[in-house]
């Protein structure tokens, strides 16, 4: 008798667009998607729609070929479930229809082909997937168009989509930036979906604008390579934008080896776009983001339940579940810890309280690696971790919060300047007082369940307390102490082990 056929829990995105064909393989839908295999081909598919109306036959051509090595890697990869979108370029081309048949029989699935607004609201989910409360208008430059939306926490309003992509602009501008300009400017200055992302930010989405990005973690020397939720001042951007802008003019941009060279031409017109947002929407920050579209469209099929939860804390928790001795032991530790800033009166924000709950669960990842390079290898597994809904100085904190657990206090053992310095005096005070607490815990503990719930926490005028229930007394020992009154002084008091 043959076993029930197992399925795939895993599923995949083919998002056919209009300057690349992309694959996206994720481990499972879940709140925090992880990809296990993403590849794209720049295929140039919408670079004359605008001027005849037609995909280029050369591009249908490497575009299906690329659709057949999805298909077979698929199989591959055993994919319990794969979901197929096609945007700009398919849906304004005359021949899109036959292109998408085409497609589809390679395929062996329905692709869906965008509306405008369908496409902007999945834009928007997808922010919404990646970036913890967002409030600002979400900006998908592709190559065939400009998706604006306007989003506030899970809220998402009426979107515009406009011929502005970067392919797009190439061909009704017959590679002139300065009709590129005027039809931009034409576009954008009266906008009313621009206009009311004053003083908020503007999360940029699309392959072109992440290329930006890059250009500028690379020329800046900033210490994260890690494109999501990267963020610039508006006006450092617009500077930015305007440079590339005088570079492209002086023939200047084709030797930027980070970005692929099919892309490079398009740069130009990315940074265009950029900045006629920032002079028409006067944001505060621009925020990267890489989770778009195609995030956008699986979050949509979440049930609502596991919509609603926190993208980083679910992240966390999978790690935690993975590679930590106990995943019940990070539980306890959520809660000792509660009970300490309840106990000494630390003031804390929702977002301060957040990073704490998932620098618990991620306290304990390292404990594979070689005692010499866990503070360093855990602290680069989590500030470069593929996490949605943190920021840049979140994976910091919780980075560096973990890493003192691991390497300690001393200033010897001190975490790279760069990685510091993303983060204010009194935050990384903060992760030194954390990191000094998951000291004491795993130590008394060592990692173990069922420990941490019989230890409590007493103050009295400056003395900090750590009381051992009687059956945990034999946990006592000098380095406990050591370790408990150094994490009292750092909060200011006096430290003591009572036995109960």
């Amino acid at each position: 008798m043959k076993r029930p056929r197992k399925h795939a829990s895993s599923v995949a995105v083919i998002d056919i667009g209009s300057n690349s064909v992309r694959l996206v393989v994720y481990e499972r839908m879940s709140r925090s998607l992880v990809s296990v295999f993403n590849e794209k081909t720049l295929c140039g598919l919408g670079r004359e729609v605008q001027t005849t109306g037609l995909l280029a036959p050369d591009a249908v051509a490497r575009a299906l070929t690329s659709l057949r090595r999805f298909r077979a890697l698929c199989k591959v990869q055993k994919v319990g479930r794969v979901h197929a979108i096609a945007t700009a370029a398919c849906r304004d081309a005359t021949n899109g229809p036959d292109f998408i048949a085409k497609a589809e029989r390679i395929c062996g699935i329905k692709i869906e082909i965008l509306s405008g607004p369908r496409e902007a609201k999945l834009s928007a989910l997808g922010v919404i997937s990646g970036i913890h409360k967002p409030d600002g208008i979400v900006g998908d430059l592709g190559g065939g168009s400009l998706e604006l939306i306007d989003v506030r926490g899970n809220g998402v309003r009426s979107g515009v989509t406009l011929p502005l992509g970067t392919l797009a602009l190439q061909d009704l501008s017959h590679k002139s930036l300065k009709r590129a300009e005027r039809i931009v400017k034409n576009e954008l200055s009266d906008l009313t979906q621009l206009k009311s992302g004053r003083a908020r930010s503007f999360y940029a989405v699309g392959g072109t604008w992440r290329a930006l990005a890059r250009i500028h973690i690379i020329q800046s020397g900033y210490p994260l390579g890690v494109m999501h939720g990267y963020s610039i001042p508006a006006a450092d951007a617009l500077d930015f934008a305007r440079r590339l802008r005088r570079l492209a003019a002086a023939d200047m941009l084709a030797d930027i080896e980070a970005i692929a060279e099919a892309r490079r031409p398009l740069l130009t017109y990315a940074a265009l776009v950029l900045e006629y947002v920032i002079r028409v929407a006067q944001p505060k920050t621009i925020v990267f983001s890489t989770f778009g579209v195609r995030e956008g469209l699986l979050y949509s099929m979440l049930p609502e339940a596991e919509r609603v939860m926190d993208g980083f804390l679910c992240g966390a928790q999978t790690l935690n579940e993975l590679l930590s001795r106990s995943a019940r032991h990070a539980q306890e530790l959520i809660g000792w810890t509660d009970r300490l800033v309840r106990v000494v009166g630390l003031r804390e924000s929702e977002e301060d309280r957040r990073l704490r709950h998932a620098a618990c669960l991620l306290s304990d990842i390292g404990w594979r690696v070689h005692p010499d390079h866990r503070g360093e290898q855990t602290l680069s597994l989590i500030t470069n971790g593929n996490f949605g809904s943190i920021s840049h100085q979140g994976r910091a904190f919780v980075g560096l919060s973990v890493f003192f657990r691991y390497a300690g206090l001393s200033e010897e053992n001190e975490p790279p300047a760069v990685m510091r310095d993303l983060l204010s005096p009194a935050q990384l005070e903060r992760a030194r007082v954390l990191g000094a607490a998951f000291r004491v815990a795993h130590l008394i503990s060592a990692a173990r369940p069922g420990v941490l719930p019989a230890t409590h926490f007493r103050s009295q005028d400056r003395k900090l307390m750590l009381m051992f229930e009687h059956k945990m007394v034999d946990l006592v020992a000098d380095r406990v102490g050591s370790r408990f009154r150094q994490l009292a002084r750092l909060v200011g008091r006096t430290g003591s082990i009572v036995r109960r």
